[in-house]
């Protein structure tokens, strides 16, 4: 069952318990609540730095039977150096195990905490987890790490309690209220969602303390040794943290940022209330974006960029950086609010970055700047063909090697253009920022993507999508429309 079928199961089955529990109180299968939850991210310093991450949650048993375990998925092992894993329940150490094998390839990160006595209905629960993140393997988007910094994106890094295996066992959510604290050296700055309720000095630590309502997306942190600019935040101004303080005036830069971040919100819906403008970020753990360590690359978080030393040395006023921030910008929209599934997180996420750039340039300048940005993005994809074999679109993923992801990069783009010809560009975009606003938090594949649009715009997109997501190639029609000696066709 794909996934789009399992979410319209679940909202199936969703109503009918919503249904029946409105005609009786008696709950229709096992299940528990959070009644309490909290969590503590603490940065400790030294040659090898570690992020310690403790968690705890008060969980009332509101099924109809007793349970023996509680399943919980933890953070990949490898790819956040995830280590020293140490599980309480009701203050006494209990060691987690392996789910059986029908559970284990579905859900590789999780693991079953065995209760000691049966947890009986009504009673509650008390479960601390703890681990530490150290080295992590693959240092980016989701985690990055060194003696000065660090970030932790909004998914993927905290545990999250699983549902007793049963159809109709609803999932233990988040509750109203859920307050987490920040441990960090004294001279670190942090940033993170949720609302600030104050920072405290605790010996040569600061702890910077936020809650979250029920409606905000799962937090993530930055934090980090840095230099600010501007040194007094302006109400509206993009806020550079570096390592070195900037040389010479990124004013100008700053405001290309801003006006960028704002042609962003008009065109695909305001984020965060919070965020007035965004933050760029250095850090040393984003990877270049084809160059592996070495050359300029980004990543985003909710509200900002994480630019790596070799981006910032291209200089914040240079056209190459500011194309870098603006696009992984974009990702805080299809990569942040929504997140493509795996296997379309470069043809949905990669393909909107580029989009975005492409809606960002026509805003600034123009039908023409559209117009070229979609030529240059044909010649990259000639380009990248000429050296490496193509794969269809909807079986790239962005653990391939190099050379194919960057013809699925520029074709991805592409394909955004070709929908934004047959939509509309009214309608297009209003799908889009309808899409990011219904499935907000959720994870959206190509079908989500589709029944937006053909919403939006009353088009059947079907053989679009199937013509560009499974063949190789440009679709000839596409390529005599944007033939550098055609006529520009009147915009919808």
């Amino acid at each position: 069952m794909n996934r789009s079928a399992r979410r319209s199961l679940a909202a199936a089955l969703a109503v009918g318990a919503a249904l029946c529990a409105a005609s009786c109180a008696v709950p229709l299968a096992p299940g528990y609540r959070i009644v309490k939850e909290s969590r503590e991210a603490r940065f400790v310093a030294g040659p090898a730095p570690e992020l310690r991450i403790r968690s705890r949650f008060t969980l009332r048993n509101s099924g109809n039977s007793d349970l023996s375990f509680l399943d919980v998925i933890l953070p990949e092992e490898r790819a956040y150096g995830r280590r020293d894993l140490h599980v309480e329940v009701n203050g006494r150490e209990v060691t987690p195990v392996n789910l059986p094998g029908e559970y284990q390839a579905e859900q590789s990160n999780a693991r079953r905490i065995p209760l000691d006595a049966p947890w009986g209905r009504k009673q509650t629960r008390e479960l601390t987890i703890d681990y530490a993140f150290a080295s992590p393997e693959d240092p980016g988007a989701r985690i990055t790490l060194s003696a000065e910094a660090f970030h932790l994106g909004s998914r993927g890094w905290f545990p999250l309690p699983q549902p007793p295996k049963h159809v109709l066992a609803p999932y233990p959510k988040r509750p109203d209220r859920l307050r987490y604290t920040v441990r960090v050296p004294g001279d670190f700055v942090v940033l993170a969602r949720g609302t600030s309720q104050g920072a405290r000095k605790d010996g040569g630590e600061l702890e910077y303390r936020f809650e979250l309502g029920k409606a905000d997306l799962p937090p993530y942190i930055v934090g980090g040794r840095y230099a600010a600019w501007p040194a007094n935040r302006a109400e509206r101004s993009t806020v550079f943290w570096t390592a070195q303080p900037l040389q010479g005036d990124p004013a100008a830069a700053a405001e290309r940022i801003l006006a960028a971040w704002k042609i962003l919100e008009k065109n695909f819906g305001p984020l965060d209330k919070r965020i007035a403008a965004p933050h760029v970020v250095e850090s040393a753990g984003v990877r270049g974006q084809f160059a592996g360590e070495d050359g300029p690359g980004a990543a985003s978080f909710p509200g900002g960029a994480l630019v790596n030393p070799a981006a910032v040395s291209l200089g914040v006023g240079s056209e190459e950086f500011l194309d870098v921030v603006t696009r992984a910008l974009a990702r805080d929209w299809f990569g942040e609010e929504i997140y493509p599934a795996p296997d379309a997180e470069l043809g949905l996420g990669e393909g909107f970055s580029e989009y975005a750039m492409l809606v960002v340039e026509e805003a600034r300048n123009g039908a023409a700047a559209r117009r070229g940005r979609i030529l240059q993005y044909l010649r990259e994809y000639d380009e990248a063909a000429k050296d490496a074999a193509e794969k269809p679109l909807s079986m790239m993923r962005m653990d391939d090697p190099a050379p194919p992801r960057r013809i699925a990069r520029a074709k991805a783009a592409l394909f955004y253009v070709a929908l934004e010809d047959a939509c509309g560009e009214v309608s297009m975009r209003s799908g889009l920022a309808h899409l990011v606003s219904l499935l907000r938090g959720q994870e959206v594949d190509y079908n989500d993507l589709r029944a937006a649009l053909e919403q939006s715009s009353g088009q059947k997109l079907g053989e679009l999508f199937r013509v560009w997501l499974n063949r190789k190639g440009i679709p000839e029609d596409f390529r005599n429309r944007y033939h550098p000696a055609a006529a520009a066709e009147p915009r919808k």
